[in-house]
């Protein structure tokens, strides 16, 4: 790929400085970064240190196994791949392995990396980690945590494809994983 950095954007790069958190919470912490510009314009900018994520794309031949549960930032229910967290000390393969078998009760016979990016760099420092499973095979139940409700469904790659972005479909994530895996499948949009 073309690097479209160049020495003249040097001066767009920050230095960091200070480091406070503000606040402790389950899911990240809220911290505040004392930055300071190339041409000395200084102040505090708020990052919420997150774990890494996952997102699964469970394929079957012409079907996608999806997940519902509720989201507590929009107070709503939610059509998404599954995924999650990805554990201290895991690797995210690892943690799309476990993300995988403990929303659907299936296992990927093959787990391919699409890509990884940062879900929203103006206020988050981690990444999220996007794979595709395949040969999926039923190994049982699933295996939420104590706060964990999904329902699964298998849902046609059109149907998929075409709620994205709809109130059902709202994770902003998922059109991400679907463009991976529109990329490594090859298939061509035209523009």
């Amino acid at each position: 790929m073309k690097n479209y950095f160049t020495q003249e954007d040097e001066k767009l790069k920050w230095t960091e400085g200070e480091v406070k958190t503000i606040l402790h919470t389950v899911v990240c912490d809220i911290t505040s970064h004392h930055n300071t510009s190339a041409n000395g314009v200084s102040g505090d900018y708020i990052i919420m240190d997150a774990p890494e994520w996952v997102i699964v794309i469970p394929e079957k031949e012409k079907t996608f196994l999806m997940v519902k549960q509720w989201r507590h930032g929009i107070n709503a229910l939610s059509v998404e791949f599954p995924g999650g967290v990805v554990d201290k000390g895991e690797d995210p393969d690892c943690a799309a392995k476990r993300e995988l078998e403990e929303e659907t009760g299936c296992r990927a016979g093959k787990l391919i990396k699409l890509g990884e990016l940062s879900p929203n760099p103006a206020l988050f420092n981690n990444h999220v980690h996007i794979f595709l499973a395949e040969d999926l095979q039923n190994v049982g139940s699933q295996h939420l945590d104590e706060d964990e409700f999904i329902n699964c469904m298998e849902l046609t790659k059109e149907e998929v494809f075409e709620g994205i972005g709809t109130e059902q479909f709202p994770h902003a994530i998922m059109s991400t994983a679907m463009t991976f895996y529109l990329r490594y499948k090859n298939t061509k949009l035209k523009f």
